[in-house]
C-alpha cells in the first residue's frame, strides 16, 4: 500500500501525542491531519490541524476531513469521579458520531479506536467505563468501514519528548516494565500497530496487549 493519509484525534493527550510522534516519523504515513479542541503547539512537513471545539460538528468541515485512509481515535477522558450518563455522553456518543461523519466522507476508511485493557464487551459487567467503551467498541465494529479495530493497550511508555504525560506515570510504567514486562507498551508499539493495521490488516478487531506488541513488529 502506498503511503497513508491518517487522521488522529487526542493529540493533546499521551496516546493521541505519541501516535502522532510516531506517524510523523514513519515513513508509510505521508499526511496527518490532527483534529483537537485546542492548539497543538507544533509544525512538521506532514502536519495539519483541525480545531474542533464541538466534535459533534465535524459534518461543517467535510471538505478538511475527506480524502483520509485512516483514522487513529486516541481522545478519551478519565471515568474517576463522573456519573454514568457523563462519561456515556463523552465516551459514547461522541466517538459514534465522530465516526459515523467520517464514514459520509471516507468510505474506504480504517477506523481505530483507543479503549483499553479489561473493556467489557458484554456491556454488562460491574465496572461502568468498561461497559461504555465495550458499548463504543461493539457499535463503532457494526459500522461499515473497510476494517475498524479496537485497540486495548495497558500501561505504556511515551517518547522521549512527549510533552503530555505525568513524571510519576512514565516511573510507574517503568517499575512494571521491570516486574511485568508483559503488560507494557512502548507509545512507538502502539503507534505503529495501528498503521500496519491499515496497510498489512489483522486478524481480530480487538486487540490485546500481546496483538499490539505482534502487529508492531509485523
Amino acid at each position: 500500500m502506498a503511503g497513508i493519509k491518517v487522521i488522529i484525534t487526542g493529540a493533546t493527550g499521551m496516546v493521541g501525542e505519541g501516535v502522532l510522534f510516531e506517524c510523523l516519523q514513519n515513513a508509510e504515513v505521508v499526511e496527518v491531519l490532527i483534529v483537537n479542541r485546542r492548539h497543538y503547539e507544533l509544525q512538521h512537513p506532514k502536519l495539519k490541524e483541525l480545531i474542533l471545539p464541538d466534535f459533534f460538528q465535524v459534518d461543517k468541515h467535510d471538505e478538511q476531513v475527506s480524502g483520509y485512509d485512516a483514522c487513529f481515535f486516541c481522545a478519551g477522558i478519565s471515568s474517576v469521579g463522573m456519573k454514568e450518563d457523563k462519561f456515556r455522553h463523552i465516551t459514547y456518543d461522541t466517538t459514534l458520531a465522530f465516526a459515523k461523519s467520517l464514514l459520509k466522507v471516507n468510505s474506504n476508511m480504517v477506523f481505530t479506536y483507543v479503549s483499553g485493557s479489561h473493556t467489557d464487551s458484554t456491556e454488562k459487567g460491574r465496572l461502568m467505563w468498561a461497559r461504555v467503551k465495550g458499548k463504543t467498541e461493539n457499535d463503532l465494529a457494526a459500522l461499515p468501514f473497510k476494517a475498524e479495530y479496537n485497540f486495548r493497550p495497558g500501561a505504556m511508555l511515551p517518547f522521549p519528548d512527549q510533552k503530555n504525560w505525568k513524571t510519576v506515570y512514565k516511573w510507574i510504567v517503568k517499575i512494571m516494565r521491570v516486574l511485568s514486562p508483559k503488560r507494557v507498551l512502548t507509545m512507538e508499539q502502539v503507534g505503529k500497530a495501528m498503521i500496519h493495521a491499515v496497510t498489512k490488516g489483522y486478524g481480530k478487531n480487538i486487540l490485546e496487549i500481546g496483538d499490539i506488541r505482534e502487529l508492531a513488529e509485523a
